[in-house]
């Protein structure tokens, strides 16, 4: 049997991607304010695009439980 569970939160993804993307600016060292804003904008963004290939909205994700192939599996949108 397959079942489908579609999750949402709409925080989690974004708070992930926030987080990630500033640890990652913080540690170029890059000192301008303007500069680090454009360079985290853009990764924000980029990144955001590549995970709504999963993440309906940003916020729904749906995953497919297969009881008999004992898998669980995130579907694309």
């Amino acid at each position: 049997m397959k079942i489908k569970v579609t999750m949402n939160d709409p925080d989690t993804l974004s708070d992930a991607i926030r987080y990630a993307v500033e640890n990652s600016v913080r540690k170029m060292g890059i000192d301008g304010d303007e500069e680090r804003l454009a360079v985290t904008v853009a990764r924000r963004t980029k990144i955001a695009h590549i995970a709504s290939q999963w993440f309906d909205e940003g916020e729904y994700l749906t995953v497919e439980i297969d009881t008999e192939a004992q898998t669980c599996v995130v579907l694309e949108n």
